[in-house]
């Protein structure tokens, strides 16, 4: 029986702002990657959704990015090695404060935003943020792109001591290079819950994806992705695992056997 993790990106409210629908969301996905107070959130955010992931049985993971609230981290950021691996011990480590007090194991640390493509791009940013994981606890899973960087990634990973688990995104477009097409671009978020339900099927049962162009592209992911500030998020996270479940997958947190 193929295995599948469903994760969302949440918590990402601030202050006042509220943005997605992490209460609802939380009851059909199986891992949240909780934003840690430089892209997105707050130290109230923070605790509340690691609550309410607890409460549903969801695995916790930090969502660290670049120090970018204005641009919700989704801007590049010229910064050195050192400063990436210190943001990273920096935000996973408060969100593994709030695990704590709440005693709640951490699982994950996915980074966000133009982060996570730097890494896919960047060496020296992917090795930082390895290290960052290693040094501040290296029993955290690192969540990748899954596609044609995951062989580089893994053996990064390898060489901190960090396990990683490979990720696909079903609401997201695809270039035939196997990287997620820039969102200024039409057509790069998916927001039709059938189309997004199919294509995370694909992932799921035949570990492909079918890029822009029409070529398909080997993924081997572990775990896929769904936004939660895409519009109609809750409705596509239940037709995803609606489909999967009718299609004899099972849904599970990530592990690193998973």
């Amino acid at each position: 029986m193929p295995r599948i993790d469903l994760n969302c990106d949440m918590g990402e409210s601030f202050g006042a702002y509220k943005l997605g629908q992490d209460e609802e969301l939380m009851k059909s996905i199986t891992s949240a990657n909780i934003a840690c107070g430089w892209h997105a959130g707050d130290p109230a955010v923070m605790n509340r959704t690691v609550q309410m992931a607890a409460a549903h049985s969801v695995g916790v993971g930090a969502h660290p990015g670049y120090p970018d609230l204005l641009g919700f981290g989704r801007r590049y950021m010229d910064c050195a090695a050192e400063e990436i691996r210190n943001y990273v011990i920096y935000q996973v480590g408060a969100l593994k404060g709030f695990c704590s007090a709440n005693g709640v194991k951490m699982r994950h640390v996915k980074p966000h935003g133009a982060l996570y493509n730097a890494s896919v791009d960047k060496e020296e940013v992917a090795i930082a943020i390895a290290q960052g994981i290693a040094r501040t606890d290296s029993g955290l899973l690192w969540v990748v792109l899954a596609g044609p960087k995951s062989a580089a990634l893994a053996e990064i990973g390898a060489k901190a001591g960090v396990c990683v688990v490979f990720e696909a995104f079903a609401d997201r477009a695809y270039t035939p290079q196997g990287t997620l097409v820039p969102r200024r671009e039409p057509g790069a978020v998916i927001k039709d819950s059938r189309e997004v339900a199919a294509r995370a099927l694909k992932m799921a049962r035949e570990g492909k994806v079918t890029a822009v162009d029409g070529s398909e592209i080997d993924l081997g992911a572990q775990t896929i992705c769904v936004h939660g500030d895409t519009p109609g998020a809750v409705e596509i996270v239940r037709a995803i695992r609606g489909l999967l479940e009718s299609e004899g997958v099972e849904i599970k947190p990530m592990a690193a056997d998973i």
